[in-house]
Protein backbone atom coordinates (compact mmCIF):
# COMPACT_ATOMS: atom_id res chain seq x y z
CA UNK A 1 0.00 0.00 0.00
CA UNK A 2 1.71 3.63 -0.71
CA UNK A 3 0.26 6.27 1.41
CA UNK A 4 1.18 10.15 -0.16
CA UNK A 5 0.34 13.01 1.86
CA UNK A 6 -0.45 15.90 -0.22
CA UNK A 7 -0.84 18.46 2.94
CA UNK A 8 -1.33 18.81 6.65
CA UNK A 9 -2.97 22.24 7.77
CA UNK A 10 -6.48 22.59 9.45
CA UNK A 11 -8.91 24.74 7.70
CA UNK A 12 -7.58 28.01 6.57
CA UNK A 13 -4.69 26.42 5.87
CA UNK A 14 -0.84 27.59 6.34
CA UNK A 15 -0.40 30.33 6.32
CA UNK A 16 -4.56 31.47 6.90
CA UNK A 17 -5.08 34.38 4.45
CA UNK A 18 -6.41 37.02 7.37
CA UNK A 19 -4.24 35.33 10.30
CA UNK A 20 -1.15 37.66 11.38
CA UNK A 21 -0.03 35.43 14.36
CA UNK A 22 3.72 33.73 14.75
CA UNK A 23 3.62 31.00 12.74
CA UNK A 24 1.70 33.07 9.77
CA UNK A 25 4.02 35.49 9.46
CA UNK A 26 6.66 33.52 9.60
CA UNK A 27 5.27 31.11 6.49
CA UNK A 28 4.90 34.22 4.41
CA UNK A 29 8.51 35.49 4.92
CA UNK A 30 9.48 31.97 3.98
CA UNK A 31 6.79 30.00 1.66
CA UNK A 32 9.01 27.16 1.82
CA UNK A 33 7.34 26.96 5.30
CA UNK A 34 3.97 26.77 4.11
CA UNK A 35 1.35 23.71 3.57
CA UNK A 36 -1.57 23.23 2.31
CA UNK A 37 -4.81 21.67 4.05
CA UNK A 38 -4.68 18.11 5.69
CA UNK A 39 -5.32 15.42 3.29
CA UNK A 40 -3.54 12.09 1.64
CA UNK A 41 -3.62 9.97 -1.48
CA UNK A 42 -3.76 5.89 -1.02
CA UNK A 43 -3.47 3.09 -3.38
CA UNK A 44 -2.74 -0.42 -3.31
CA UNK A 45 -1.01 -0.93 -6.96
CA UNK A 46 0.57 2.59 -7.59
CA UNK A 47 -2.41 2.85 -10.38
CA UNK A 48 -5.71 3.61 -8.80
CA UNK A 49 -5.70 6.10 -6.19
CA UNK A 50 -8.08 7.41 -3.46
CA UNK A 51 -7.55 10.56 -1.91
CA UNK A 52 -8.53 10.95 1.61
CA UNK A 53 -11.53 13.96 1.53
CA UNK A 54 -11.18 16.74 -1.32
CA UNK A 55 -9.32 20.02 -0.20
CA UNK A 56 -9.79 23.78 -1.37
CA UNK A 57 -6.09 22.78 -2.79
CA UNK A 58 -7.08 19.35 -4.08
CA UNK A 59 -6.00 20.74 -7.56
CA UNK A 60 -2.68 22.00 -6.48
CA UNK A 61 -2.38 18.77 -4.68
CA UNK A 62 -2.83 16.59 -7.70
CA UNK A 63 -0.33 18.63 -9.89
CA UNK A 64 2.30 18.68 -7.20
CA UNK A 65 2.70 14.37 -6.86
CA UNK A 66 3.45 12.85 -10.11
CA UNK A 67 1.78 9.72 -9.02
CA UNK A 68 -1.70 11.86 -9.43
CA UNK A 69 -0.97 13.09 -13.05
CA UNK A 70 -3.28 12.37 -15.56
CA UNK A 71 -2.36 9.82 -18.75
CA UNK A 72 -1.62 7.92 -20.64
CA UNK A 73 -5.14 9.37 -22.40
CA UNK A 74 -6.05 12.68 -22.51
CA UNK A 75 -8.47 12.55 -19.96
CA UNK A 76 -7.87 9.56 -18.25
CA UNK A 77 -6.65 10.03 -14.39
CA UNK A 78 -5.30 7.93 -11.46
CA UNK A 79 -7.74 9.22 -9.00
CA UNK A 80 -10.43 6.49 -9.03
CA UNK A 81 -12.23 8.21 -5.57
CA UNK A 82 -12.81 10.35 -2.80
CA UNK A 83 -13.30 9.02 0.99
CA UNK A 84 -14.86 11.84 2.95
CA UNK A 85 -13.78 11.77 6.90
CA UNK A 86 -16.61 14.51 7.82
CA UNK A 87 -18.74 16.89 5.84
CA UNK A 88 -16.79 20.22 7.00
CA UNK A 89 -15.94 22.36 3.86
CA UNK A 90 -12.10 22.38 4.37
CA UNK A 91 -12.74 18.66 3.44
CA UNK A 92 -15.84 18.56 0.88
CA UNK A 93 -15.25 21.85 -1.47
CA UNK A 94 -12.54 20.48 -3.17
CA UNK A 95 -15.21 18.02 -4.96
CA UNK A 96 -16.38 21.19 -6.77
CA UNK A 97 -12.43 21.70 -8.36
CA UNK A 98 -13.19 17.38 -9.72
CA UNK A 99 -16.07 18.92 -11.49
CA UNK A 100 -14.57 18.39 -15.40
CA UNK A 101 -16.44 15.01 -16.42
CA UNK A 102 -14.33 12.03 -14.98
CA UNK A 103 -15.85 9.32 -13.22
CA UNK A 104 -15.28 9.11 -9.61
CA UNK A 105 -16.98 7.59 -6.57
CA UNK A 106 -17.23 9.94 -3.27
CA UNK A 107 -17.52 7.88 0.05
CA UNK A 108 -18.83 8.87 3.01
CA UNK A 109 -21.45 8.35 5.99
CA UNK A 110 -25.27 8.61 5.71
CA UNK A 111 -25.11 12.11 7.82
CA UNK A 112 -22.07 13.65 5.66
CA UNK A 113 -23.89 12.42 2.29
CA UNK A 114 -27.05 13.49 3.16
CA UNK A 115 -25.83 17.11 3.98
CA UNK A 116 -24.07 17.45 0.43
CA UNK A 117 -27.51 16.85 -0.33
CA UNK A 118 -29.44 19.24 1.44
CA UNK A 119 -27.47 22.08 3.47
CA UNK A 120 -24.34 22.67 0.99
CA UNK A 121 -25.42 21.03 -1.73
CA UNK A 122 -22.89 19.72 -3.87
CA UNK A 123 -24.26 16.48 -5.17
CA UNK A 124 -27.06 18.59 -6.57
CA UNK A 125 -24.30 21.01 -8.18
CA UNK A 126 -22.74 18.98 -9.85
CA UNK A 127 -24.77 16.79 -11.03
CA UNK A 128 -24.76 18.52 -14.58
CA UNK A 129 -20.72 18.70 -14.29
CA UNK A 130 -19.43 15.23 -13.08
CA UNK A 131 -19.58 11.66 -13.36
CA UNK A 132 -19.74 10.74 -9.66
CA UNK A 133 -20.61 7.97 -7.85
CA UNK A 134 -22.22 8.73 -4.02
CA UNK A 135 -21.39 5.22 -2.02
CA UNK A 136 -22.55 5.00 1.23
CA UNK A 137 -20.11 3.63 3.62
CA UNK A 138 -21.19 1.69 6.74
CA UNK A 139 -19.42 1.69 10.08
CA UNK A 140 -17.50 -1.08 10.55
CA UNK A 141 -17.93 -2.52 7.06
CA UNK A 142 -15.22 -2.96 4.56
CA UNK A 143 -14.98 -1.49 1.07
CA UNK A 144 -13.14 -3.38 -1.52
CA UNK A 145 -11.35 -0.39 -3.11
CA UNK A 146 -9.34 -2.20 -5.52
CA UNK A 147 -8.13 -5.67 -5.89
CA UNK A 148 -5.80 -5.28 -2.61
CA UNK A 149 -7.03 -2.15 -0.75
CA UNK A 150 -9.69 -2.06 1.56
CA UNK A 151 -10.97 0.77 4.13
CA UNK A 152 -12.91 0.35 6.93
CA UNK A 153 -14.67 3.46 8.30
CA UNK A 154 -14.91 4.08 12.36
CA UNK A 155 -16.81 6.42 14.61
CA UNK A 156 -14.11 9.16 15.60
CA UNK A 157 -16.79 11.70 16.64
CA UNK A 158 -20.54 13.28 15.95
CA UNK A 159 -19.79 16.89 15.57
CA UNK A 160 -22.08 17.88 12.31
CA UNK A 161 -20.60 21.06 10.65
CA UNK A 162 -21.52 24.71 12.12
CA UNK A 163 -23.90 25.16 8.47
CA UNK A 164 -26.33 21.90 9.05
CA UNK A 165 -27.22 24.00 12.10
CA UNK A 166 -30.33 22.53 14.55
CA UNK A 167 -31.32 20.50 11.55
CA UNK A 168 -33.41 16.87 12.38
CA UNK A 169 -30.53 15.09 10.03
CA UNK A 170 -27.68 16.31 13.03
CA UNK A 171 -28.72 12.95 15.11
CA UNK A 172 -26.90 10.26 13.58
CA UNK A 173 -23.37 9.66 15.68
CA UNK A 174 -21.04 8.93 12.73
CA UNK A 175 -20.72 12.53 11.20
CA UNK A 176 -16.72 12.25 12.27
CA UNK A 177 -15.10 8.95 10.78
CA UNK A 178 -11.57 7.89 10.27
CA UNK A 179 -10.71 5.26 7.54
CA UNK A 180 -8.66 1.73 9.18
CA UNK A 181 -6.77 1.18 5.45
CA UNK A 182 -5.31 -2.17 4.93
CA UNK A 183 -3.34 -4.05 1.80
CA UNK A 184 -4.62 -7.49 1.58
CA UNK A 185 -1.49 -8.67 0.28
CA UNK A 186 0.95 -7.49 2.54
CA UNK A 187 -0.58 -7.52 5.63
CA UNK A 188 -0.09 -3.60 6.03
CA UNK A 189 -2.44 -1.28 7.99
CA UNK A 190 -2.50 2.33 8.13
CA UNK A 191 -5.29 4.45 10.00
CA UNK A 192 -5.94 8.36 8.87
CA UNK A 193 -8.25 10.24 11.66
CA UNK A 194 -7.62 13.74 11.08
CA UNK A 195 -10.78 14.80 13.62
CA UNK A 196 -10.32 13.24 17.08
CA UNK A 197 -12.07 14.71 20.57
CA UNK A 198 -10.91 11.72 22.50
CA UNK A 199 -8.82 8.63 22.41
CA UNK A 200 -10.76 6.36 24.34
CA UNK A 201 -10.84 2.63 24.00
CA UNK A 202 -12.23 2.32 20.30
CA UNK A 203 -10.48 4.37 19.24
CA UNK A 204 -7.21 2.54 21.12
CA UNK A 205 -8.09 -0.70 19.64
CA UNK A 206 -8.50 0.52 15.71
CA UNK A 207 -4.41 2.05 16.19
CA UNK A 208 -2.91 -0.53 18.32
CA UNK A 209 -1.30 -2.84 15.74
CA UNK A 210 -2.01 0.03 12.76
CA UNK A 211 2.25 0.16 10.95
CA UNK A 212 1.10 3.72 10.43
CA UNK A 213 -0.90 6.08 12.00
CA UNK A 214 -1.90 10.03 11.01
CA UNK A 215 -3.69 11.29 13.62
CA UNK A 216 -5.68 14.90 14.60
CA UNK A 217 -2.57 17.13 15.78
CA UNK A 218 -4.69 20.88 15.08
CA UNK A 219 -4.21 22.23 18.47
CA UNK A 220 -1.01 22.36 20.72
CA UNK A 221 -2.81 23.26 23.89
CA UNK A 222 -6.84 22.97 24.71
CA UNK A 223 -6.66 26.72 24.80
CA UNK A 224 -4.66 27.63 22.03
CA UNK A 225 -6.52 30.08 20.25
CA UNK A 226 -7.45 32.10 22.98
CA UNK A 227 -3.80 32.34 23.89
CA UNK A 228 -2.68 33.14 20.08
CA UNK A 229 -5.36 35.80 20.25
CA UNK A 230 -7.12 34.09 17.55
CA UNK A 231 -10.66 33.37 19.20
CA UNK A 232 -12.07 32.18 22.45
CA UNK A 233 -13.37 28.51 21.31
CA UNK A 234 -11.29 25.89 23.33
CA UNK A 235 -9.70 22.87 20.82
CA UNK A 236 -12.21 20.33 22.11
CA UNK A 237 -15.21 22.48 21.52
CA UNK A 238 -14.67 22.11 18.07
CA UNK A 239 -14.19 18.41 18.00
CA UNK A 240 -10.32 18.22 18.89
CA UNK A 241 -8.12 17.04 21.58
CA UNK A 242 -4.93 18.47 22.43
CA UNK A 243 -1.26 17.05 21.55
CA UNK A 244 0.37 17.81 24.77
CA UNK A 245 -0.56 17.57 28.24
CA UNK A 246 -1.29 14.65 30.50
CA UNK A 247 -4.37 13.86 28.65
CA UNK A 248 -3.24 15.05 25.32
CA UNK A 249 -2.80 12.28 22.29
CA UNK A 250 1.11 12.66 21.87
CA UNK A 251 2.35 10.20 24.96
CA UNK A 252 -0.66 7.88 23.83
CA UNK A 253 0.78 7.99 20.09
CA UNK A 254 3.93 7.75 21.11
CA UNK A 255 3.51 4.85 23.40
CA UNK A 256 1.99 2.96 20.08
CA UNK A 257 4.36 -0.19 17.77
CA UNK A 258 3.29 1.45 14.78
CA UNK A 259 6.46 2.17 12.41
CA UNK A 260 5.36 5.65 11.39
CA UNK A 261 3.18 8.19 13.83
CA UNK A 262 1.99 11.25 11.98
CA UNK A 263 0.30 14.61 13.00
CA UNK A 264 -1.72 16.30 10.59
CA UNK A 265 -4.60 18.20 10.28
CA UNK A 266 -2.70 21.11 11.83
CA UNK A 267 -3.72 24.84 12.69
CA UNK A 268 -1.73 27.60 11.52
CA UNK A 269 -1.52 28.35 15.45
CA UNK A 270 0.26 25.12 16.72
CA UNK A 271 4.00 25.72 17.31
CA UNK A 272 4.85 22.41 16.09
CA UNK A 273 4.82 23.52 12.67
CA UNK A 274 8.07 25.13 13.07
CA UNK A 275 10.63 23.01 12.82
CA UNK A 276 12.57 24.90 14.95
CA UNK A 277 10.31 25.16 17.70
CA UNK A 278 10.86 23.18 21.21
CA UNK A 279 7.57 21.67 20.65
CA UNK A 280 8.67 20.42 17.52
CA UNK A 281 12.12 18.67 18.68
CA UNK A 282 9.65 17.37 22.19
CA UNK A 283 7.93 15.16 19.05
CA UNK A 284 10.69 14.14 17.13
CA UNK A 285 12.10 12.79 20.19
CA UNK A 286 9.56 10.73 20.88
CA UNK A 287 9.39 8.99 17.48
CA UNK A 288 6.77 11.35 16.40
CA UNK A 289 6.58 13.07 12.85
CA UNK A 290 4.38 16.33 11.53
CA UNK A 291 2.81 15.68 8.08
CA UNK A 292 4.12 17.38 5.08
CA UNK A 293 3.36 17.61 1.36
CA UNK A 294 5.55 14.92 -0.47
CA UNK A 295 6.22 12.91 2.78
CA UNK A 296 5.38 9.40 1.40
CA UNK A 297 4.78 5.69 3.13
CA UNK A 298 4.94 2.32 2.08
CA UNK A 299 3.46 -0.36 4.15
Amino acid sequence: MFIHCLGAAAGGGYPQWNCACEGCRKARAKPELATKHAGIAVSGDGDRWFLLNATPDVHHQIAADPALHPGPGVRDTPVAGVLLTDAEFDHTIGLLMLREGSSLTVYGTYPVLEALRGNFPIRELLGDYAELSWSLVGIGEPIALDDRLRATAFVTGSKAPRYVGESPSRGPSDWEVGYRLEDTVTGGTAVYAPTLPRWDESFAEEVESADCVFVDGTFWTDDEMSCRGAGGRTGRSMGHMPVSGDDGSARRLAALSARRKIYTHINNTNPVLDEDSTERRWLTDLGIEVGRAGLEVEV
